[in-house]
């Protein structure tokens, strides 16, 4: 960067060329700084995420099919590849809940930055008298589990129910028994799948949620918590919420946990979320964003 100055100086470059040069080697740091945060074995892996919208029927469920769009917009910047494992659309808009997984190297690690509640404020295009609503929606996110990580998981621990899958998907899907249930006795770990027409195909991805779901609580073990899973969701309401969207009366997304801001929601529902995840990763190490700038 010195050098391109001293060319700046002799007028063969021009300033905006360093300024595209330096936004290149910003983002090669914060990339190296991503990856030196990111060091436990489990955070190189893919993300299997599912999203549930709380209370307050379409206009939750519309709220956690937005999420589910800025996760794939997300996605999409990071290179990432997406594959929906299952997913029940709402009866008038949105979703009653979606599952799918995140693949790529450090999925996980970046996107465990984002399990928890977040709650959005805006004029309800779904109220006649255009009141305001505030919504909630639970977001989880498990380390897909690769092939070389072994789950031990005895058969006998496992009840396994097929029923006719609920809502859109043609004739096919509702008239066979096509939906998968899988139940983990011991923990009471429950996966489903009925997004697929093959009941074969629903089996394999409701296990693969399974597995990833028993290798997140085995590294919370791990981490001597001991208590499971299950035990960590907080309530899907006011007070639990790790990130605020409002809309309505002014525009601002903030972060609870780090007080990271954005007062571009459209930036930050179209995918901009690597500022709210390298903040939470620095918080995480008591590292503060200050003292990385220096």
């Amino acid at each position: 960067m010195e050098v391109l100055f001293e060319f700046a100086e002799e007028g063969e470059t021009t300033l905006d060329e360093i300024q595209k040069e330096l936004k290149q080697y910003q983002k090669i740091i914060d990339d190296v700084e991503m990856k030196l945060i990111l060091g436990k074995p489990e955070d190189i892996q893919g993300a299997i995420i599912a999203i549930h919208p709380g209370a307050g029927g379409t206009e939750s469920q519309d709220w956690a099919q937005m999420l589910y769009r800025m996760y794939t917009r997300w996605a999409e910047k990071e290179n990432y590849k997406i594959e929906v494992m299952d997913v029940q659309p709402g009866e008038e808009a949105g979703i009653k809940d979606v599952t799918f997984e995140v693949k790529g190297d450090y999925a996980f690690g970046m996107a465990k930055a984002e399990a928890g509640v977040h709650r959005m404020v805006r004029i309800s295009p779904f109220d006649s008298a255009s009141r305001r609503h505030t919504s909630f929606a639970s977001v989880y996110v498990y380390p897909a589990v690769e092939e070389d990580i072994e789950i031990e998981i005895n058969p006998t621990d496992l009840r396994i129910d097929t029923y006719r899958a609920s809502g859109a998907g043609g004739q096919h899907v509702n008239k066979t028994d096509s939906a998968v249930r899988i139940t983990h006795l011991p923990t009471g770990i429950v996966s489903q799948c009925q997004n697929e027409r093959s009941q074969h195909k629903n089996k394999s991805y409701a296990m693969k949620i399974l597995k990833a779901r028993l290798y997140q609580v085995e590294l919370e073990k791990e981490k001597e918590k001991n208590k499971d899973l299950e035990d960590q969701k907080m309530d899907i309401g006011f007070g639990s919420q790790i990130r605020s969207y409002v809309f309505h009366p002014y525009q601002m997304v903030k972060d609870h946990r780090t007080k990271e801001e954005n007062g571009n929601t459209q930036a930050v529902m179209d995918g901009d979320l690597n500022p709210f995840i390298k903040a939470f990763l620095l918080s995480t190490i008591g590292t503060k964003k200050e003292a990385i700038k220096e």
